[in-house]
């Protein structure tokens, strides 16, 4: 889905008063950010995506890094993250799961963060990603509406 469909759709959406909610959907970022102290922010960001790559093992590597390099775009430090799966478990082998899910488990190991459970869903298609928590300092945070050309 572009951008322009998703603006339309959450089009009379009202952001957040919440003055510890430093990052809402208003500037377009992969990830919000919420204060929790003076010196710590949360950033937590969801993404999946379709097999990219023949190789079960492969697409997990490459779904878990897409979603984790969120939290690093935003200069954070990935803590937890969890499985979104939807898989079609009657038309597929089940050790493609296992092998999608061996490569996503140890993509958030290299990352240095905890694989801590998650959510699966019958599906026609195979999709993975993560749900991914981590964290940064509240005056350290990159967004997209700090971009700019060149």
């Amino acid at each position: 889905m572009g951008p322009t469909v998703l603006s339309e759709a959450l089009e009379g959406l009202k952001p957040s008063k919440d003055p510890n909610l430093l990052v809402g959907f208003e500037t377009a970022d992969d990830a919000s950010v919420y204060r929790l102290t003076d010196e710590i922010a949360m950033i937590n960001t969801v993404d999946f995506i379709t097999p990219p790559v023949d190789d079960p093992y492969w697409f997990g590597l490459i779904s878990a890094a897409n979603s984790i390099s969120d939290i690093y775009s935003m200069g954070g430090k990935p803590l937890t993250a969890l499985n979104v799966v939807m898989f079609p478990a009657k038309h597929l082998d089940m050790g493609m799961l296992k092998d999608i899910l061996r490569g996503g488990h140890d993509k958030v190991v290299e990352a240095g963060a905890c694989l801590v459970g998650g959510h699966t869903v019958d599906d026609e298609e195979p999709k993975y990603g993560l749900c991914v928590s981590g964290v940064i300092h509240p005056d350290r945070i990159i967004t997209n509406a700090g971009g700019q050309p060149g």
